[in-house]
C-alpha cells in the first residue's frame, strides 16, 4: 500500500500528465475537424459495433504477415487486459490490505490471466524490437528516391518504436516484476500465477531468501511504482507517438467509407477540386494519419513500388504524421495549412500509382493512401500539372471519345471480319448491349480476342448488339488520373446513348468499364444491370444455351484483374469457366485479394514509364506466373491485359516459356465449332 505522500504524488501525476495529454487530444480532435468535409454519419452503431468486433479478434491484421500478426496479437490482447490489471494495481496501491493474489474465485482467474498475459506481451515486444534493431527491420525501410519526412529520414520511426517498446517493456515488466516479489515475501507458490511462481523459484537471489523482508517490501513498493508511475507518465507522449494507433484504429475503422470499393468520393475542397494542402484533404484522411501503425503492409504490396518508383504508401501517411505533429499547435489553432506536394510525397510519386487498391485492402487500420493520391492528381490536373502525354491523351478522350485519339468511325472496324453483322443496339431492342471499350476495339493485339467474343456470343444464340460509332469510353481512368470534368462529360454522354436503347443488361469484357458503369454511373441516375462477359458465359453454360463439347488438359494459371477482383468481388466465375473447359488451374501465389497488378491501371497505360523503373509490374507478375510447374498459359480476362502481359513476355524474357491467352479463347476452343472460323489468336 502507498503511503499518504505517496498517494498525493500519485494523484498529482494523474491530473498533470492527465491535463497534457487530453490537451493533447484536443489537438488531434481540432486538427482532424478542419479536414475537408465528408459524412461518415450513417449507421454509427453498426458502424462501431462491427469495427469493435473485427478490432477484438484482430482480423484486419492478419490479412497479411501471418507470423508477425500472432506476436502483435500477444502485444494487443495482454495490453487490453492490462486495462483492468492497472485499475485493481491502483486499489492495491490505495485501499489498505488489499491484493488480488490468493483471494480464489474471480480473483483467482483474473490473476492467471494476468500472469499469461505479462508473459505473452514480454515475448511479443521483446520479438518486435529483436526484429527491428538485432535482425534489421527491412520491411521498414524505403529507397532513396522516396520522399521523407526530416524527422523519419533522422530515424524518427525507430525512435518513437524504441520508446514505445521500452515503455512497454518497463510497465509490463515492472508489475510482472512486483508480482514475483510478493510471491517470494509470502513464501510461497501460487497455481494461479505459474509464470511468477516459476520465476520465483528460478531466481537464486530471491528463493534463497538472501533478500530481507524490508528489501523485499521495496521492491515491491518500487515495481508497483515502475509500472503505474510510468504508465501515467507516458500519457502526455501518448497523442505524439505511434503508440496512438491503440485508439484511433478503432476509430478509424468504424469510420471507413461505406461505399463501394470502385467508387470514388467527390472532391472535398469548396473552391479548386481535389487537395494541395494537408487540411483539404476530406478529414477522414486527415485521421489516417493518425491511425497508421507505420507497418509498411501497403509499400510492400504496392506495384509501384515494386518496380522501383518513388511511390510509397506509407511514406505518404507517415510524413503526414510527422508533418501533423511538427505543426500540431498551428493546425489546430487553423494558423497553418503546409502543402502535400514537396513535404508529404513528389509530383513523380503521384503519377506512379496504379490505383489497383491494394494498399487499401491490405492496411490493417483501415488507410487509404490511394485515396489522398487521386484528390492530389485531381488538383494538379485542374493546376494543368500532369505529363504531357497524358495531357494528350485527355485531349484525345475529350475530342474524339476514346484514349486512342480515332475517329468514331473505326471503332467497329474490327467487326469486319467477323462474318455476320452485328446488333446495333441504338436502332434495335437487344438482350444484351455488349459495351466493348476502348481498347477492346482499336488495339490491333487485343481485336482477334473481341472477335472471338462475339463468337461465342453469336453461336450461343445471345441477342446482343453494341453501340457502334455511339460508344465513348467510360471513362474510369479518365476520373482516376483526376480530370473530373472530363469524366462527367463522358459519363453524361454515355449515359444518354443509353436511354436511347432498349436491353436487359449490359455485359462488357473490360472491368476498368464494367467498374464504371456499376460504381461510379449510379450517382448519375444508371441503374441498369452490369455483368462482366466471364459472369455470363457461366451462366449460359449452365443454363444450356452454350455447350462445351470439346474437354480441353493442361494446367493454366489466371490473373485477377484488379477492377474486376479486388475492385468487385470477381473471382469465381473466371476460375468457374477455366474448370468447366476442363483445365487444370494453378494459382500463383498471389491471386485473388492479394492478385499483383499489371501496371495498366490509373492511367499508368497512358504514361511513360518513370525513369526510376526497375522492372514493369506486368514483367514481375510474367516471372511470378513462369516459376509455377508446369503452366504453359497465362490466363487473362481483361483487354489491357491482354496487352501488357503479351508486351511483358517478351521483355522478361519469357517467350516459348508461358503464352498469354484470355479465357474466351479457351472457351471457343472447347466448343468445338469446327465449321466456324477459327479466332485469329490475339492479334488483329
Amino acid at each position: 500500500m502507498l503511503s499518504t505522500a505517496e498517494r498525493f504524488l500519485f494523484a498529482a501525476l494523474v491530473i498533470v500528465c492527465g491535463l497534457l495529454a487530453a490537451r493533447g487530444f484536443a489537438r488531434i480532435v481540432g486538427i482532424v475537424r478542419r479536414g475537408g468535409a465528408a459524412d461518415r454519419s450513417d449507421r454509427l452503431a453498426a458502424r462501431f459495433a462491427r469495427a469493435l468486433f473485427d478490432v477484438a479478434l484482430q482480423r484486419p491484421l492478419f490479412k497479411a504477415r501471418p507470423v508477425v500478426s500472432v506476436f502483435h496479437g500477444f502485444i494487443f490482447f495482454g495490453f487490453s487486459f492490462y486495462l483492468l490489471v492497472n485499475v485493481v494495481d491502483v486499489v492495491e496501491g490505495f485501499v489498505p490490505g488489499w491484493n488480488a493474489i490468493g483471494r480464489g474465485g474471480l480473483y483467482a482467474a483474473f490473476t492467471l490471466f494476468a500472469d499469461v498475459f505479462s508473459v505473452l506481451v514480454l515475448t511479443g515486444m521483446l520479438f518486435f524490437l529483436a526484429r527491428r534493431f538485432v535482425y534489421g527491420d527491412r520491411v521498414l525501410t524505403w529507397r532513396e528516391n522516396v520522399k521523407l519526412h526530416p524527422g523519419v529520414a533522422r530515424g524518427g520511426v525507430r525512435r518513437d518504436s524504441l520508446i514505445v517498446g521500452v515503455f512497454i517493456l518497463l510497465h509490463v515488466g515492472g508489475r510482472f516484476s512486483g508480482t514475483v516479489l510478493h510471491l517470494v515475501q509470502a513464501g510461497t507458490a501460487d497455481p494461479w500465477l505459474p509464470f511468477a511462481s516459476a520465476a520465483a523459484r528460478l531466481l537464486p537471489a530471491l528463493s534463497s531468501g538472501a533478500l530481507s523482508s524490508g528489501a523485499l517490501e521495496a521492491g515491491t513498493h518500487a515495481a508497483w511504482w515502475l509500472a503505474m508511475g510510468l504508465i501515467v507518465a507516458f500519457l502526455p507522449y501518448f497523442p505524439y507517438s505511434k503508440h496512438i494507433h491503440l485508439m484511433i484504429a478503432p476509430v478509424n475503422l468504424a469510420l471507413g467509407r461505406a461505399t463501394p470499393r470502385g467508387r470514388m468520393d467527390e472532391g472535398a475542397a469548396q473552391g479548386a477540386p481535389g487537395a494541395g494542402q494537408l487540411l483539404e484533404l476530406p478529414w477522414p484522411q486527415v485521421l489516417d494519419a493518425y491511425a497508421c501503425i507505420m507497418c509498411n503492409r501497403c509499400q510492400q504490396v504496392c506495384p509501384a513500388y515494386a518496380a522501383g518508383t518513388p511511390l510509397s504508401p506509407s511514406a505518404l501517411e507517415i510524413n503526414k504524421r510527422y508533418q501533423i505533429n511538427a505543426q500540431a499547435g498551428d493546425l489546430a489553432a487553423g494558423r497553418a495549412q503546409p502543402p502535400l506536394l514537396g513535404f508529404a510525397i513528389d509530383a513523380d510519386a503521384v503519377w506512379s500509382c496504379t490505383t489497383c487498391y491494394a494498399c487499401v485492402r491490405v492496411c490493417p487500420v483501415g488507410n487509404e493512401p490511394l485515396m489522398d493520391l487521386l484528390q492530389i492528381r485531381r488538383r494538379l490536373v485542374y493546376e494543368a500539372q500532369l505529363p504531357e502525354e497524358l495531357s494528350a491523351t485527355l485531349r484525345s478522350l475529350d475530342e474524339q471519345g476514346n484514349s486512342f485519339g480515332e475517329s468514331a468511325r473505326k471503332r467497329t472496324q474490327w467487326s469486319k471480319e467477323l462474318g455476320f453483322e452485328l446488333k446495333d443496339a441504338a436502332q434495335e431492342p437487344v438482350e444484351v448491349l455488349w459495351y466493348v471499350g476502348d481498347f477492346a476495339s482499336f488495339h490491333a493485339s487485343c481485336q482477334g480476342t473481341t472477335r472471338t467474343v462475339a463468337r461465342v456470343f453469336q453461336a450461343a444464340g445471345l441477342d446482343f448488339g453494341i453501340l457502334m460509332r455511339g460508344e465513348q469510353s467510360a471513362g474510369n481512368d479518365v476520373r482516376r488520373v483526376g480530370e473530373e470534368g472530363l469524366f462527367e462529360a463522358l459519363a453524361e454522354k454515355n449515359l444518354k446513348t443509353l436511354g436511347d436503347c432498349t436491353y436487359r443488361r449490359i455485359v462488357t469484357t473490360d472491368p476498368h468499364t464494367f467498374n464504371t458503369l456499376k460504381n461510379e454511373y449510379p450517382k448519375f441516375g444508371f441503374a441498369g444491370e452490369v455483368q462482366h462477359y466471364t459472369t455470363l458465359l457461366v451462366e449460359l453454360i449452365r443454363s444450356g444455351r452454350l455447350v462445351l463439347r470439346k474437354p480441353l488438359s493442361g494446367r493454366v494459371t489466371y490473373h485477377d484483374p484488379c477492377y474486376l477482383g479486388r475492385y468487385n468481388g470477381v473471382f469465381d466465375a473466371p476460375r468457374e469457366l477455366l474448370r468447366l473447359c476442363g483445365l487444370e488451374l494453378v494459382e500463383m501465389p498471389r491471386n485473388r485479394e492479394n492478385s499483383f497488378c499489371c501496371g495498366a491501371g490509373g492511367g499508368r497505360i497512358w504514361m511513360k514509364d518513370h525513369p526510376d523503373q526497375q522492372e514493369r509490374p506486368s514483367e514481375n507478375r510474367v516471372r511470378e506466373a513462369a516459376a509455377l510447374d508446369g503452366v504453359r498459359y497465362f490466363t487473362v480476362a481483361c483487354p489491357k491485359d491482354r496487352s501488357m502481359y503479351s508486351d511483358a513476355v517478351k521483355t522478361a524474357g519469357q517467350e516459348g516459356r508461358i503464352e498469354v491467352r484470355d479465357i474466351i479463347d479457351f472457351v471457343w476452343e472447347a466448343m468445338d465449332l469446327s465449321e466456324s472460323p477459327a479466332p485469329a489468336g490475339g492479334g488483329a
